[in-house]
């Protein structure tokens, strides 16, 4: 029989990536993003680099590998019709008042992209994940229904995947990536229908990770990967990182790697290193960080209120700190330290009353 008691763990994991991309978010203006932000600080602290490209290539599809496996049991849970409504209502929701939000602004203080008539996108920001999240849960709905009584109610226990496996899975993987990214390079942005906010260069590594969620649930592999299996991927993580920090850092003016080298050896490294990562956290969280005391059970109630609320809680201190004389290091440090607590404390205080 499944066990349904709550998996703390993995609520607990949800909190840790709420709070790196909170981290990753004030970084934005503080150090070499490759991506755009409303507020820019002229001075960069070069070692924020690698932070960037560590944490873009695994968190948001550390996400969706949860995200896949919590629809996989709530499908199971409510059935498909009290599926849908809920991710059209949870999801959907939140996207549309964020849009009617951005129109107003888009009018009247960033104004039409050159400052022509021509109709721009509706700019949904950071929600994009949940507008992605939406379409595959609705996909995964529309499939169920398709295979209909085919579809097993109950979970069943396998072996996780064995090494040569996930690593079979990056190989294959990357060069997906790498080939979508030669006309939709890293950070380029599109708007499908003005709207539905898409980094192309992403979506086969979130997709995929969805897809692996769904089937961690049906199978069960969060609770059966070994410890050692996940202390030994989490080692390789963390070895991973160090080599693309110091090559950043110390090696790239010494030792260049040109195009298309470079952006070959980086979808292969970033393949394996978000496959690591993604096994080595889940284990590590499940084996140690269990714990759901009073201010956890808050946290992690406040996380999805927290993601949605955490861009305008960092602009405003961003803002507060445009003229403070610090080094953007020590600025990046302040506002990250600063805004997680207060992301964290406008979230609980919005959550009940915008039921989130």
């Amino acid at each position: 029989m499944t066990d349904t008691r709550r998996l703390f763990y993995l609520d607990n994991l949800r909190v840790a990536l709420t709070m790196l991309l909170v981290a990753h978010h004030v970084g934005q203006a503080y150090g070499p993003t490759g991506g755009s932000w409303p507020i820019q600080e002229a001075a960069r602290a070069a070692i924020l680099g690698p932070l960037f490209t560590i944490d873009r290539s695994f968190f948001m599809s550390l996400f969706f590998l949860i995200s896949g496996f919590f629809s996989a049991a709530s499908y199971d849970a409510k059935g498909g019709r009290a599926f849908v409504c809920g991710r059209l209502l949870r999801l959907g929701l939140p996207v549309v008042v964020w849009a009617l939000l951005m129109v107003p602004l888009q009018l009247f203080v960033f104004g039409a992209p050159g400052g022509g008539a021509k109709a721009w996108p509706i700019d949904v920001g950071h929600l994009w994940f949940l507008e992605h999240l939406l379409l595959f849960s609705l996909v995964y709905a529309l499939w169920r229904r398709i295979r209909g009584s085919r579809t097993p109610a109950v979970v069943t226990e396998a072996r996780p995947p064995r090494t040569w496996a996930i690593l079979a899975f990056a190989i294959v993987l990357a060069p997906i990536s790498g080939l979508i990214r030669i006309p939709f390079p890293v950070d380029r942005w599109v708007y499908l229908l003005g709207f539905f906010r898409v980094a192309f260069a992403d979506v086969p590594r979130d997709l995929a990770f969805f897809v692996l969620g769904l089937m961690a649930y049906r199978r069960q592999w969060l609770s059966r990967f070994s410890s050692r299996a996940g202390r030994a991927w989490l080692a390789v993580a963390v070895l991973l990182a160090a080599l693309i920090a110091i090559y950043d850092l110390e090696l790239h003016d010494i030792v260049p790697i040109g195009e298309p080298a470079w952006g070959t050896l980086y979808v292969f490294w970033e393949s394996l290193f978000c496959c690591a990562a993604c096994i080595g956290l889940l284990v590590l969280f499940r084996d140690k960080v269990t714990a759901h005391g009073r201010l956890a059970a808050v946290l992690s109630r406040s996380q999805y209120a927290a993601y949605i609320v955490h861009v305008p809680v960092i602009l405003a201190f961003q803002y507060a700190a445009l003229q403070a004389t610090l080094p953007p290091l020590a600025k990046f440090v302040l506002v990250t330290l600063v805004s997680i607590p207060a992301t964290f404390a406008v979230a609980y205080a919005v959550r009940k009353p915008l039921h989130l």
